[in-house]
């Protein structure tokens, strides 16, 4: 593109692989992270998975089965971290969580909070005690106008009520209640972009505004990147903020985040039992291959009786989200 004083701007990204001194390879997988579906009882935002109370994709018994096999059949996995859409609505939730807890695998559950409220869904948070789940809850913010505004009108309310129901069982006082939350920026609607805050200093902002307000206590709090990819990557196109995005978060590479990406020790299931590096892949139909190029499915791990099938990473130039500043991951920052 051109200014109007005739001077060319450069708007070319380099190859996220092309950064890299090396290729990005896996290691020993620990995370199984499965997506059940995209069935959500809300339609936030940022979404990148596009979920939806309309949307009706989910695991199928098949699938479920083939994932239930996977976990009794590799004890490498050490997690098993449930996503969605709103996990706990799509089918094989609690048939997924009791077999990885028969098999002595940590469980993450990806909360929106907001379902214990929905019918047929309040015995969740004793549900989870029960079977010591840990819980991971998007909570982009402390206040409630930018939570509205992000996840949809009551949101911020019904997630503090969910919260104070979590401490109410334990959660966040008991060393086996693992008790999470998540922090999301808000979309741009300028150039005038930023990275997370650092995390810590938020954490301690996060915990002493819910202890004041609402006697909340929770464990952790993690800063995770909004990525251009799904709901996010829509509202970029429409501004045409898409590119100065996508540079913005080049131009923030820390190649100390590197070692650390998630996508390094975790395969991601979709709802159809096709295998991802991770969850923005999946979401971009990205997915992961074997050393011969094929894509890989549940199916071939199984018959191959092997976990390590991939050796190179699939990468795009929204990786850079995941490299930026202090870096970002399904368990916040990589680097402090």
């Amino acid at each position: 593109m051109t200014t109007g004083s005739g001077s060319t701007i450069n708007t070319t990204i380099t190859p996220f692989d092309s950064q890299l001194n090396a290729p990005l390879t896996k290691k020993a997988i620990q995370v199984l992270q499965i997506n059940l579906g995209k069935r959500c009882n809300l339609a936030c935002q940022h979404c990148h998975v596009e979920a939806s109370p309309k949307r009706t994709e989910e695991l199928s018994p098949e699938i479920c089965q083939q994932l239930i096999d996977l976990i009794h059949q590799f004890p490498e996995i050490q997690i098993v971290d449930l996503t969605g859409g709103a996990p706990e609505m799509n089918y094989g939730f609690k048939s997924l969580v009791a077999t990885a807890r028969e098999n002595h695998k940590h469980v993450i559950v990806r909360s929106n909070l907001t379902i214990y409220f929905v019918d047929g869904f309040g015995d969740l948070p004793t549900y989870f005690a029960d079977n010591q789940v840990q819980v991971v809850a998007s909570l982009p913010c402390y206040l409630a106008d930018n939570v509205d505004k992000m996840r949809g009108i009551g949101v911020f309310d019904n997630s503090i009520k969910a919260l104070q129901w979590l401490n109410q069982v334990g959660y966040g006082q008991n060393p086996n209640l693992i008790l999470d939350l998540v922090y999301n920026p808000q979309l741009p609607i300028s150039e005038k972009f930023s990275l997370t805050p650092e995390q810590g200093k938020l954490e301690q902002d996060y915990k002493m505004f819910l202890q004041e307000h609402f006697n909340i206590v929770f464990n952790n709090l993690f800063t995770i990147t909004n990525l251009p990819v799904g709901r996010t990557k829509i509202h970029l196109e429409k501004k045409n903020l898409d590119q100065s995005y996508l540079q913005f978060l080049e131009s923030h590479f820390n190649p100390n985040t590197v070692a650390n990406l998630m996508c390094r020790h975790q395969l991601s299931v979709d709802y159809l039992g096709n295998i991802y590096d991770c969850d923005f892949n999946q979401m971009m139909n990205l997915p992961a291959k074997t050393s011969t190029g094929e894509p890989l499915t549940i199916t071939k791990l199984l018959e191959a009786g092997s976990l390590d099938l991939i050796e190179q990473i699939q990468t795009a130039d929204y990786c850079y989200g995941c490299t930026a500043g202090c870096g970002s991951s399904c368990g916040g920052a990589l680097v402090s």
